[in-house]
């Protein structure tokens, strides 16, 4: 039976920060209260934007990882009360990690913009995972346009678990990706390789980004850069290859 959300009744979903941010201007928009929980470690900023938009924001406290570096436990126990909240309060319970309509707006929507604004000539693609569905939505996308494509998954380095590894850093900059499980919903033949960042190369780029093009953006657009570039450079794709990505995030939130 397909979940429905009722008149006026609160949407619920735990949060890093984007999902959140996104459901905040939809709640508004259509007149529901929003409420999100949120793991300790996560920035400051990202819980006076979330209010900002009108947003109850609860805090969890974490489980494995500290401030600024949030670990798997810690989303899991922020989801654990995001759906205990959800049945007290008679809400609709987003459950991004399980929700398959992610990866079907990312299919229909952000690949399709990228195929357009490219013209169709796309050769690589790359993007963190933190759910999964930006990277396999426009992974679909591009492959169905162009068999071909290679597709990139960005991991923060020592907690490459899409490459199979055992995790050895379980703490790192790049909130909202990289916790240390393969999400629910992924499909591993959309991947063509692992592109590892690690924290030194995520800030390098972040910074490079904000004094040289102007782009004020966070950790994981930052390594979503980064991993494109690691691309190019790889030898593995013609000459004057296209590669897309997504800046997911703004620096103004760290």
């Amino acid at each position: 039976m397909p979940r429905r959300l009722k008149p006026s009744a609160p949407v619920v979903e735990m949060t890093s920060g984007n999902m959140g941010a996104g459901l905040a201007v939809v709640c508004a928009a259509l007149g529901h209260p929003l409420v999100v929980t949120m793991s300790a470690g996560n920035s400051s900023q990202r819980a006076r934007m979330l209010e900002a938009l009108g947003a109850e924001v609860i805090l969890v406290p974490q489980i494995a990882g500290e401030p600024g570096q949030v670990t798997g436990p810690d989303i899991a126990a922020a989801a654990r009360i995001a759906e205990q909240l959800a049945s007290e309060r008679g809400g609709f319970y987003v459950d991004q990690f399980n929700a398959p309509e992610g990866k079907a707006a990312h299919e229909s929507g952000t690949g399709r913009e990228l195929l357009e604004a490219a013209r169709g000539s796309i050769d690589g693609w790359t993007a963190c995972v933190g759910t999964g569905c930006t990277f396999l939505g426009v992974a679909r996308a591009l492959r169905m346009a162009n068999p071909s494509v290679m597709c990139g998954a960005v991991e923060p380095a020592g907690c490459q678990v899409l490459a199979g590894q055992a995790v050895k850093k379980a703490k790192h900059l790049l909130q909202g990706a990289g916790y240390g499980s393969v999400p629910p919903m992924w499909e591993p033949g959309l991947m063509s390789i692992s592109i590892a960042v690690s924290d030194e190369e995520a800030a390098l780029w972040k910074r490079q980004l904000a004094i040289k093009e102007g782009l004020h953006v966070g950790f994981t657009a930052a390594a979503n850069v980064c991993a494109a570039a690691k691309m190019l450079s790889s030898g593995v794709l013609k000459p004057n290859a296209t590669v897309a990505t997504v800046l997911c995030d703004t620096g103004l939130k760290y």
